[in-house]
């Protein structure tokens, strides 16, 4: 038996087919992955997400200590409330974790991956030294991510004249508290939507009252294929201590400037771009009948070779697709080896899906 989230009970009243995840039993799917899946664009659904790790920083030196640690600048926060993704690295610039961090009222607060609990937190602490810095992960807080083009509409109908007031107004990557609840405008699907952060006591009633309100519970399936054709990684299978964000289409989320913020792992990289980079993380499309699957070795003619990291069919296209790290060379065009057998894929920029319009 795994860890379970404070709404698992309820998960299988509702008829959860649960699955091993990071050492945790989550909701696969309720019945159905697609409908999910379909839910989730059109209109809206509700995710359990509190094996997810809560880590609030405070103190003097936080600022300071932050823009050391992570690859993006907390300086760039311009506000309270104010939220930026980035890399978490190593000294050799490998991934540690890929995380969202807002700024708040008292500090910063961080939100990372349930697979790298332990050794973000061992990070953190190997990392604080004599900065003027504490840090506290939140267990006692249950996160519901509602996603779909519906959700601040149907979530705001639910809350008190102040939240319902909050959620209308939060920018893109923006969360900002209400009391006990912290309520954020991010999300993994390529939807708009909320990710909100209450107290465990009361997250069984509220999840009742999203799927009373018509708001349907979502699993894990649904939100891999839905962050898959966002082109949104999963750490372990696209991003790990390995890679780092230049192989693997984050070097948007590295702040280069100011120039002598010495990040860790900014040595590294900028070796690495010196030497020249060698591998890009690209997506893939398979035209023909068949499923892209995860370690299916990608040939590119004339070039090399690559490997998919992540790979499903897209309910949206109604095609399989992938994200995959090839030679830096590739273009358009290369081949997926599929039981033996060599197939066509189309080499795209790996997001698929995004507010229910298909880029590629």
């Amino acid at each position: 038996m795994g860890q379970r989230t404070l709404l698992f009970d309820l998960h299988l009243a509702l008829g959860a087919k649960t699955v091993d995840f990071s050492g945790w039993d989550m909701p696969l799917h309720y019945g159905s992955q697609v409908e999910e899946h379909h839910q989730v664009r059109s209109d809206c659904g509700v995710f359990d997400v509190s094996h997810m790790t809560v880590t609030d920083i405070e103190g003097a030196g936080a600022t300071v200590w932050l823009q050391r640690l992570l690859a993006n600048d907390v300086a760039r926060l311009d506000g309270i409330g104010r939220a930026l993704y980035s890399s978490l690295l190593n000294e050799q610039g490998g991934i540690i974790d890929d995380l969202i961090v807002y700024r708040t009222a008292a500090g910063y607060r961080l939100v990372s991956n349930a697979a790298t609990r332990a050794r973000v937190l061992e990070w953190l602490a190997l990392q604080r030294g004599t900065a003027e810095v504490a840090f506290q992960v939140r267990p006692d807080l249950a996160i519901l991510a509602v996603q779909g083009p519906q959700a601040r509409e149907k979530v705001s109908a639910l809350l008190s004249p102040a939240r319902a007031a909050l959620v209308r107004e939060l920018r893109p990557f923006e969360g900002l508290a209400e009391g006990e609840w912290f309520i954020a405008r991010t999300g993994y699907t390529g939807e708009d939507g909320l990710e909100i952060m209450l107290p465990g006591d009361q997250a069984v009633g509220f999840f009742n009252d999203l799927v009373g309100a018509g708001i349907a519970p979502s699993g894990l399936g649904a939100r891999d294929t839905l962050r898959l054709e966002a082109g949104m990684n999963l750490y372990g299978q696209d991003i790990d201590e390995q890679h780092t964000p230049l192989t693997s289409n984050l070097g948007w989320c590295i702040a280069w400037e100011p120039a002598e913020r010495d990040f860790i792992g900014r040595t590294a990289l900028l070796a690495e771009i010196e030497h020249g980079v060698q591998e890009k993380l690209v997506g893939l499309v398979l035209e023909e009948r068949g499923v892209l699957r995860a370690h299916q070795v990608v040939r590119v003619a004339g070039i090399g070779e690559g490997e998919i990291t992540s790979g499903s069919f897209s309910p949206t296209l109604s095609k399989s697709i992938a994200l995959a790290r090839v030679p830096m060379a590739t273009g358009d065009r290369a081949e997926v080896e599929i039981r033996g057998k060599w197939y066509p894929v189309r080499v795209v920029n790996p997001t698929f899906v995004r507010h229910g319009k298909v880029l590629i």
